[in-house]
């Protein structure tokens, strides 16, 4: 008993380090990245108004100038007018559209941090999910040629705020879909989907649930998942903490339950919260 104890306060010691420097580093990214996309954005604005205007002058001059010399004929032959009309804008359009996907990116790995907010705050758990789905879009997304890309389906109810230290609601997000994608991505099939459902159960309680439908997890280790430092990941890929942490934060911090189911189906994750938590430890780390 001893021992477990001794394990388990090494486990939220490294846990509370490594969201310390989490959190220094989202902060510093996020700083650092949203300054200049919004002088690009903003740039942006008068670049496709001053790029009208030079196209609208051009067709004033050709209207007054119907006969233009054989010089400015090639000329207008060389920078290929048509083309650029049709072009330009379209390549304004796809920056701006690169530029609103940075800003996206920035925004969510704030409201993920929530590095501005301590103690329990009122919040929209759907926009933690979205936000963490962000931050992970490129696992989602096939890079290698004989993988397929992971599809995620979002069952969202209509849910009521819920009281939670945000920031921590969140890293169990990104720890059970990380976990999700880590089976996906090694299952040997084409149909790989992640599917996110959350409900309002009774008058006080939220479910969330995170499906995949990959391999599943062995009987044999099902026992030992939320266990701190166990993990079947390779040496440097993985410290065993996701699970045990995450289980730490639902129940000792907000009185809710982690559980998890493997079926034919493949492998649920769920979460139930109360509203608002009345069962939690006066610290918040045991």
């Amino acid at each position: 008993m001893q021992l477990q104890r001794l394990h388990q306060a090494q486990a939220q010691l490294v846990h509370t380090e490594k969201m310390s420097a989490l959190g220094q580093l989202v902060s510093g990214v996020a700083h650092e990245i949203n300054n200049p996309v919004t002088f690009i954005n903003g740039n942006l604005n008068y670049l496709q108004e001053y790029t009208q205007n030079l196209l609208d002058l051009v067709d004033a001059y050709q209207a007054q100038c119907p006969d233009p010399t054989p010089a400015l004929q090639a000329l207008v032959q060389r920078s290929d007018l048509d083309f650029l009309r049709t072009d330009l804008p379209k390549i304004l359009q796809s920056t701006r559209n690169g530029g609103d996907r940075i800003q996206a990116i920035v925004h969510s790995l704030r409201n993920f941090s929530r590095l501005d907010e301590t103690g329990l705050k009122t919040v929209n758990v759907h926009e933690g999910l979205d936000s963490t789905l962000v931050i992970l879009d490129h696992r989602l997304k096939s890079v290698d040629a004989h993988k397929h890309p992971i599809t995620v389906v979002k069952n969202y109810g209509d849910l009521p705020a819920v009281t939670c230290h945000p920031g921590e609601l969140n890293q169990v997000f990104m720890n059970l879909i990380t976990n999700a994608i880590h089976a996906l991505e090694t299952a040997e099939i084409e149909a790989k989907t992640l599917t996110i459902s959350t409900a309002a159960v009774l008058r006080d309680r939220v479910t969330l649930s995170i499906h995949d439908n990959g391999p599943g997890i062995p009987r044999a280790i099902r026992q030992r998942i939320f266990d701190p430092f166990f993990t079947t990941q390779p040496v440097g890929q993985g410290n065993g903490l996701g699970l045990f942490v995450s289980h730490q934060i639902i129940v000792q911090q907000h009185g809710g339950t982690l559980s998890c189911q493997v079926d034919d189906t493949g492998t649920t994750f769920a979460i139930e919260l109360p509203l608002t938590p009345q069962s939690i430890t006066a610290s918040r780390y045991p």
